[in-house]
């Protein structure tokens, strides 16, 4: 069927599913592991660089965001580069990976109903590239934010828990508590208090796309008791209908925390 006949059709159907998800059984934090980029630029363009790809799925991750907001979604994370990613610096591949970020991040801080975020461990990269993503994301002064979005970038989940339990440390050690005493009090929520997303609901859905069926340490903590959706798409490719039916199946779930 011709793209032209395609079209309305996605349409109509998007706004059937639309229409058949209650206000009340939809996530109100939605993480998405963005995969399949590079697959999807050599698939496509297989003579131009990578870096179209990751352009690619940038300008998804824009609209995935303002998919989110008419929703009335209020928490989004975004995860667009992980610890595991930094490998690739021995390659060309890295710098313009960490510009479409930058430019990701200042794109979205334009938007004065977005809160922008970066999560994740900044110390890993270069000096300018680290100065450019806190540049970016200190130019979001929402008035009246509606929805927090996280741009995980330099995430990893084991790397989360070691900088939450090194900071506990330290805070601890400032109020002059030893090991022994905390070894005896130490609770969750403390931890929880040190993550990279302190004070934020943990998420309640979590999207992968391209096929992958695996979390890659991806918000370990946070995700304790999230639902979990997998996609074939490649993340470019991810449409608006994919997205409703991510949450059709999340409000067809029954959650069940552990009970």
């Amino acid at each position: 069927m011709a793209d032209s006949l395609l079209n309305p059709v996605y349409h109509l159907y998007g706004n059937w599913l639309r229409k058949r998800l209650s206000p009340g059984a939809l996530p109100q934090h939605v993480a998405v592991l963005a995969d399949g980029n590079r697959r999807w630029a050599r698939a496509n363009a297989p003579e131009a660089p990578l870096v179209i790809g990751y352009q690619a799925g940038a300008t998804k991750l824009r609209e995935f965001v303002s998919w989110c907001q008419e929703l009335g979604i209020s928490t989004v994370t975004l995860w667009v580069l992980s610890t595991e990613n930094l490998q690739r610096a021995a390659t060309d591949e890295l710098a313009p990976l960490l510009d479409v970020i930058t430019n990701l991040v200042r794109k979205l801080t334009t938007d004065s109903s977005l809160k922008v975020q970066v999560v994740g461990d900044l110390t890993l990269l270069s000096s300018d590239a680290a100065a450019a993503l806190k540049a970016a994301e200190s130019a979001s002064t929402p008035h009246n934010p509606s929805t927090q979005v996280n741009v995980a970038v330099a995430y990893g989940g084991r790397h989360e828990l070691r900088d939450a339990v090194r900071t506990l440390l330290a805070a601890e050690a400032v109020k002059g508590n030893t090991l022994s005493q905390l070894a005896t009090t130490l609770e969750t929520d403390q931890i929880a208090a040190h993550l990279y997303t302190a004070g934020q609901p943990d998420p309640d859905l979590i999207i992968r796309s391209s096929g992958e069926q695996r979390l890659s340490g991806f918000l370990m903590w946070q995700s304790a008791h999230s639902e979990f959706y997998f996609c074939e798409a490649l993340w470019p490719d991810f449409r608006y209908i994919d997205f409703l039916r991510a949450l059709r199946a999340y409000a067809q779930r029954e959650r069940r925390y552990g009970r």
